[in-house]
């Protein structure tokens, strides 16, 4: 077991990128998000059968994968290297609704076949159609001096966006848990600067003194005086880190 505290002034790295990747889909009428999740109603549908990993485009331009292969439901814009994980659940007219971990929702999935991506769209949603296959969704991997890099780099960027310094601290690191703690740090660092922009963020920000990283068996952020505690759990992998906006509402409680 091992631990860092990093400030601004430690080698930072380039943000680490997450490996995605599409192809085309065959000559095959394109199949729906609807036909995986509620399953087909003809037997002699000549479709391409879904995916647990596919590429789609919503309306308003927004491109992102959707990847169900692994039993969790994750989600990545094209813009964007954070990783959602979605929560489904049912809604009116046996609708599937995914939401993220701040109960925003990101999806909606009608039993008739309609989808409609609702997150970072306009407020009526955008209806959304799949364009092809896709990679798995996976956090890549950190040996232990690239996560101290990326500690480095979290700070030095949440630093600059506050206006203040701002230390990242990691005090109880284990071995293969590194991919966990580096992809929330980045989320944290990218939770205060998100905050940072915002009229009233300057102030929360000032409160803000330290970003500290902890394992303790569940997924939660909090403020703790005036530290940012983020809780991971590196067993569950992507799933055991909260997201930016779980991490900007315990930021924003500071008073």
């Amino acid at each position: 077991m091992f631990g860092w505290k990093v400030a601004p002034g430690v080698v930072a790295v380039t943000a680490a990128a997450l490996a995605v990747s599409a192809s085309a889909w065959p000559c095959a009428a394109a199949p729906s998000l609807r036909d995986m999740i509620f399953g087909k109603e003809k037997a002699d549908d000549r479709r391409a059968p879904t995916p647990k990993v596919a590429r789609y485009v919503a309306e308003d331009g927004s491109r992102f994968i959707l990847d169900r292969s692994t039993g969790l439901t994750l989600l990545k814009f094209d813009d964007s290297s954070e990783i959602w994980v979605l929560f489904p659940s049912r809604g009116p007219r046996n609708d599937l609704i995914f939401r993220n971990d701040v109960q925003q929702t990101v999806l909606r999935v009608t039993s008739l076949g309609g989808t409609t991506l609702y997150f970072r769209a306009r407020s009526g949603g955008a209806p959304v159609a799949v364009m092809g296959q896709a990679s798995q969704l996976r956090l890549q991997a950190f040996s232990a001096q690239a996560l101290l890099q990326r500690l480095a780099q979290a700070s030095v960027r949440a630093s600059r966006s506050a206006g203040r310094l701002i230390v990242f601290d990691a005090p109880d690191v284990t071995s293969g848990s590194e991919a966990v703690y580096a992809d929330a740090a980045a989320l944290a660092a990218e939770a205060v600067a998100s905050i940072a922009q915002r009229k009233t963020g300057r102030k929360a920000m000032q409160k803000i003194e330290r970003v500290q990283l902890v394992q303790n068996g569940k997924v939660d952020a909090a403020m703790r005086g005036r530290t940012l505690v983020v809780s991971l759990n590196p067993k569950k992998g992507v799933a055991g880190r909260p997201s930016s906006h779980r991490i900007m509402a315990a930021a924003a409680t500071v008073r």
